[in-house]
């Protein structure tokens, strides 16, 4: 069974509802046919597990038309409904498995709030969807880093730099000790600078580097696009010797993604933009839990959870929540994600998030916190590294004996 969690918000009877939505995703409609018979439903219909009464509000969260033409009035319940629906009515279908337990339910009029909070698969089903090709270990490998986070950045200016400017930048960023180095979620096919262009100016940089160096640093080219075009542009990635490609999940969609794992060997970044569109109202969307069991069944290698005191809205224990469900298994063998930390982040947001996640597993991409740092961007990395030194130390960031990472509390702590 497929297992699905929600929190919803109703005048009715809750009971009466979750059994609504039951049927509504599985063989039923809003009246009995004559067609769906006993047997029909013993199989195919999807059956409420759980229920629990969490709250009653006085007011309604979202405006609902129907309730209004019912002159419907409160108490409005919040309510916890577990729903299992047979894995026979998916098969191995992901956009299938979204539209079930997602599918016409934010529309129905009984409800004035939903958020599907978590998807439960068994493990034998999880197995049948594509797995990552690198994940955490892998990752870690490709690199050289273990035991200890990842420190990398983002390409800035976001857009706007030539193919060779911003082979220069890369290249200036592997002198520097970053391990990973990505586009920005808006560098995609760029008019002035194509992708496949900036790859080729990229890849032969990467590797003089990695040949006078011996260390292996990602780079993670931005191929969203349409899906013909995103599979081009990861061949010729592969083609050039490149380790990995990012793609805007939400932008893609869940089919794309899978189709995209099933055509390269590539490791995938899987970049959130946009997720606030899903999940920032508590009482409407996705919840990040559920979010990351879709996309993660397409067969991502790292997966943005957002930063610590970063700029976006998230609280702290949502992002610390994310990176913890990334490095869950989902299914009996390990299909880990690696979690990326992004947005504001510098070497001061480090031990909080060390702190909070109680993992080194993750990766800690810092744009302006490498870039911007007064020293410049090798500074900007040794101030990292310099507060990872710090928290194996079990030392509070100093300000004495670690001269980059003294320098950044200076700059960054006063912003």
């Amino acid at each position: 069974m497929i297992r699905a969690t929600y929190h919803l918000e109703t005048p009715l009877d809750p009971h009466q509802v979750a059994d609504m939505m039951a049927g509504e995703q599985s063989c039923a409609t809003f009246v009995r046919l004559e067609s769906e018979t006993d047997a029909l439903r013993e199989r195919f219909r999807a059956r409420v597990t759980r229920l629990e009464v969490l709250e009653e509000r006085e007011a309604p969260t979202l405006y609902s038309a129907y309730l209004a033409r019912k002159n419907v009035r409160g108490p409005w319940k919040k309510v916890a409904v577990d729903i299992e629906y047979p894995e026979d009515n998916v098969g191995v279908n992901l956009p299938t498995l979204a539209a079930t337990v997602a599918g016409n339910l934010f529309d129905l009029g009984e409800l004035t709030g939903l958020r599907l909070m978590a998807i439960a698969l068994t493990p034998e089903y999880r197995d049948r969807y594509p797995r990552p090709v690198l994940g955490v270990a892998g990752t870690r490998e490709a690199v050289g880093a273990f035991e200890r986070p990842l420190f990398g950045t983002i390409l800035k200016p976001n857009i706007g730099m030539t193919p060779e400017e911003t082979a220069d930048l890369v290249e200036r960023l592997c002198e520097a000790g970053v391990d990973f180095i990505k586009d920005d979620e808006i560098a995609g096919n760029l008019p002035h600078a194509p992708v496949e262009a900036r790859v080729s100016a990229v890849m032969p940089r990467l590797k003089r580097y990695q040949e006078r160096s011996g260390r292996n640093v990602m780079v993670a080219f931005n191929i969203t696009d349409e899906l013909d075009a995103m599979r081009r542009h990861a061949d010729h990635v592969q083609r050039e010797g490149g380790h990995c490609v990012m793609a805007s999940l939400n932008w893609c969609g869940l089919s794309a993604m899978q189709t995209l794992r099933a055509s390269t060997e590539l490791a995938i970044h899987g970049h959130r933009n946009g997720f606030g569109a899903f999940a920032r109202h508590p009482a409407l969307g996705i919840d990040f839990n559920a979010y990351q069991t879709l996309y993660r069944l397409t067969g991502i290698d790292h997966m943005h959870v957002h930063g610590m005191n970063g700029k976006f809205a998230d609280a702290t224990e949502e992002v610390a929540q994310a990176a913890k469900l990334s490095l869950m298994p989902l299914g009996a063998t390990d299909d880990r994600v690696m979690p990326v930390f992004s947005s504001g982040q510098w070497a001061g947001t480090l031990p909080f998030t060390v702190d909070k996640t109680q993992s080194a597993d993750f990766m800690f991409l810092a744009g302006g916190g490498i870039l911007a740092h007064p020293g410049g961007a090798a500074a900007g990395v040794a101030s990292l590294k310099e507060a990872w030194q710090s928290i194996e130390a079990g030392e509070p960031l100093s300000y004495t004996h670690r001269p980059a990472l003294a320098e950044a509390l200076d700059f960054f702590g006063s912003r």
